[in-house]
Formats: C-alpha cells, structure tokens, sequence
C-alpha cells in the first residue's frame, strides 16, 4: 500500500548520479516532484519504465518537475545505468532501504523496492500516486495526466 493522498512526504537525503546528495526539503523546495521507486537497474520492466521516463522527459521538464529514480542500487552501478540508457535524469542510491521504507516503497521480507511512483506538489504534499509491480508506462501517464490538470 502506497502512501496515502495529502500525506505530506517523508524528507530524505540521498547520493545521486551527479556526485552530490540531493535533499527533498533543501535542494527541492517549493518545487513539484516525481520520485518514482523501482526494483532494481538493468532488468526488463525497470529499464523499459527508466526509458519511458526519459522518452517523456521533456514534457515533465516543460511543465518544471524534475523526475528522480530511486532504488537500492548503488552510485556506480546507477551510473552505469545512467549512461547506457541515456537517462537525462538523476538517479539516486537508498542502498539502506530506509527512504523506500519511508515512502512505503519496499517489499517487506525480501527488502526490494516496489514500483511505485509519486507526484510531490510545491510543498511536498503527495499529489499522485501509481503502483504497479509489473507494469511501467501507466506510472509516467499517470503522472503526466495529473500534471495538466
């Protein structure tokens, strides 16, 4: 169960594919967000949704939401993924699970990320949320329908 509607988001601060943290309450306020949860780099339905995500980017960045991936892999591995699918987007590292914890993104006993994906408004609100373990495009529809809105 994802978190709920108007729940305000848990704050975290994670390594990313820049080489820096980002902060949701610092290097992100007062900004709308996508932070989409998945399970792991390099396999079928997380590589088609990363690539959906960035064949849909320059609608999320016409409407100045930034868009940021978060699994359990680590920075060299998110690099690696970074680059190989030429993802114009930051991808960040929660190898303790702790923030996919948080945003009730993990599964419980095997301690993988869930797909889901949430859209923050201006003041981090959860505005969307779309979960589905097996499929990928509905998370980036979803997004972009509640965002023209």
């Amino acid at each position: 169960m994802a978190l709920s509607l108007g729940a305000n988001a848990p704050d975290f601060t994670l390594p990313a594919t820049s080489s820096k943290k980002i902060s949701l309450s610092k290097d992100l306020a007062g900004k709308a967000v996508i932070l989409y949860f998945y399970p792991k780099d390099f396999t079928g339905v997380c590589t088609a949704e990363a690539c959906e995500f960035r064949d849909q980017f320059e609608a999320f960045r016409e409407l100045d939401v930034p868009v940021f991936g978060i699994s359990r892999d680590d920075i060299p591995t998110h690099e690696k993924f970074k680059k190989a699918h030429r993802l114009p987007f930051e991808l960040l590292s929660d190898e303790s699970g702790k923030v996919c914890k948080a945003y009730d993104a993990l599964i419980p006993l095997i301690k993988m990320p869930k797909r889901v994906t949430y859209l923050l408004d201006q003041d981090h609100k959860i505005t969307g949320v779309f979960s589905d373990m097996f499929e990928s495009k509905g998370h980036i529809e979803s997004m972009l329908k509640k965002l023209k809105r």
